[in-house]
């Protein structure tokens, strides 16, 4: 089976009816461990917001307007669609024990909790100030997001893959593979077998047949 194949079977995630989005990737262990199967849970209500018209992108800088951090401007890490999340490198975090049992306290780690997207605005590069934005069109057709404030073209960051490598951005090292030699062509198909095309290989000749059996 193609490789393609099997990336787009794993895109195409079958989640249940009453599925609650969280921090973890569906699918993913830890979110096995939040969802597990036959669990039922109270159904959130989200804001209903075209993809279209979503305006903030992993790798943006927004501020906060409302919450403990308000003020403060950070860069997006995590985008959570479904729920109309975003995530905020080191801001409105919050703090939980990790590993607790009855014989070990547990570690206490920091975690950064989702903002929901009414709650923050994207930062206008020019004067860094907060601003409102919209979608218009360039005159070469290109879809941007400008400024209402100082009607500036705001740049969508380069989007990240899942492991943090931006493929424009990438150079290949001595230990890379070029792409011309992972795709070229190496594998004849054949209906021999294999010991049949070692000897064909090796220029040896099988003078013998093998006699007709019958399993009945």
């Amino acid at each position: 089976m193609r490789l393609s194949v099997l990336r787009a079977m794993a895109e195409k995630l079958k989640l249940p009816p009453d599925y609650r989005y969280g921090m973890n990737r569906p699918g993913s262990v830890a979110d096995k461990a939040k969802n597990p199967p036959g669990t039922r849970r109270k159904k959130v209500f989200v804001e209903p917001l075209r993809e279209e018209d979503w305006k903030v992108f992993q790798g943006d800088t927004v501020q906060i307007l409302a919450g403990k951090d308000a003020g403060k401007q950070g860069l997006v890490t995590q985008v959570i669609k479904p729920r109309n999340w975003v995530v905020l490198e080191g801001l409105n975090v919050h703090y939980r024990y990790v590993g607790k049992s009855a014989v070990y306290p547990g570690t206490y780690v920091p975690s950064e909790a989702p903002l929901l997207l009414r709650q923050v605005a994207l930062v206008d590069p020019t004067d860094r100030q907060p601003t409102e934005v919209e979608w218009r069109y360039t005159e070469e057709g290109e879809r941007v997001r400008v400024s209402l404030r100082t009607g500036r073209i705001i740049p969508k960051p380069v989007e990240q893959r899942e492991d943090g490598i931006i493929p424009e951005q990438w150079t290949d090292g001595p230990k890379d593979t070029p792409v011309e030699e992972a795709l070229e062509k190496t594998f004849v198909p054949s209906l021999k077998t294999f010991q049949e095309e070692i000897m064909e290989l090796q220029g040896i000749e099988e003078p013998r047949r093998f006699r007709k059996s019958y399993w009945y």
